[in-house]
């Protein structure tokens, strides 16, 4: 069985964040994927079997376990689709429900993320990871209150005020994993908005059994749908965005998110990929 290996979200053909990618005429065994995505080691791999009404059936494996949607796995399986069969459009069923990826002529791809939503993080919720973060009032941007995002998983996101304190994102993984497993969150959010338009991001990814992730397309397409939900800036009636992730981390990533301004709408994000050489 081929497993390519694709990162997705590179900028300028640098960094982005690893994927494995199997295209096949149908999916191996449940534990046989969760050996793969083991072995392979990245944050997610995922698993792509044709139908019979032309729609991909899709799951995605972090090395410790199924997830619902994984947005830089999508945008690699995008990648490689338009490799095998040209540019264009495809249709996926997940384990909840159905989105689309688009493969562009230059090797990228563009996700239509599942329906967004969000709502005000618990005070409870939002203190504790606050504490584990070692982040108090003083550190949070007030311009968005700390959220819960979904585009198809959870992610807590929190604003901070200044680009140094992102930088200096720190946790105890283990504490944080436990909490992430209990609350069922897929990533939790730290970001910095350089202007409305152009947010620096760190996802940490403890459930997924790293610290954090390079690029995260279903985080974006949540923090997408929050900032909609908290009518930000320029969104009100449709717009877009840049996420720059994984700056901080040596592996620099671009997400461009495009949303429509309607509250709960899916959400676009774009970004290149390029094989994994080796």
């Amino acid at each position: 069985m081929q497993v390519e290996r694709i990162a997705a979200f590179t900028a300028e053909g640098n960094g982005g964040n690893p994927a494995g990618v199997v295209v096949a005429d149908a999916h191996p065994g449940e534990a046989e994927m969760q050996r793969i995505a083991r072995d392979l080691g990245y944050s997610e791999t995922v698993f792509a079997a044709s139908r019979q009404d032309g729609k991909w059936r899709v799951r995605y494996f972090s090395p410790e376990a199924e997830v619902a949607f994984c947005g830089h796995a999508t945008v690699a399986l995008g990648a490689v689709l338009g490799h095998r069969f040209g540019a264009g459009r495809f249709e996926l069923v997940l384990n909840g429900g159905e989105i689309s990826v688009e493969a562009g002529t230059d090797g990228g791809a563009t996700l239509t993320s599942p329906p967004t939503r969000s709502a005000m993080l618990a005070p409870a919720l939002r203190d504790e990871i606050m504490g584990l973060f070692g982040l108090s009032e003083a550190d949070l941007d007030p311009a968005l209150a700390p959220r819960m995002g979904n585009a198809g998983n959870d992610h807590p996101i929190l604003m901070l005020k200044d680009r140094a304190r992102l930088k200096a994102m720190a946790y105890p993984f283990d504490k944080v994993k436990a909490l992430m497993e209990r609350e069922k969150l897929t990533t939790i959010c730290l970001l910095w908005r350089e202007r409305n338009d152009l947010f620096h991001v760190r996802n940490a990814f403890a459930i997924g059994g790293v610290v954090e992730d390079p690029a995260t397309g279903a985080a974006a397409a949540a923090l997408a749908g929050a900032l909609v939900d908290a009518r930000w800036p320029g969104l009100v009636d449709g717009g877009r965005f840049t996420i720059r992730q994984g700056e901080d981390m040596g592996a620099p990533s671009l997400l461009e998110v495009e949303v429509t301004g309607l509250p709960g709408d899916r959400v676009r994000v774009s970004g290149a990929a390029s094989e994994i050489k080796g």
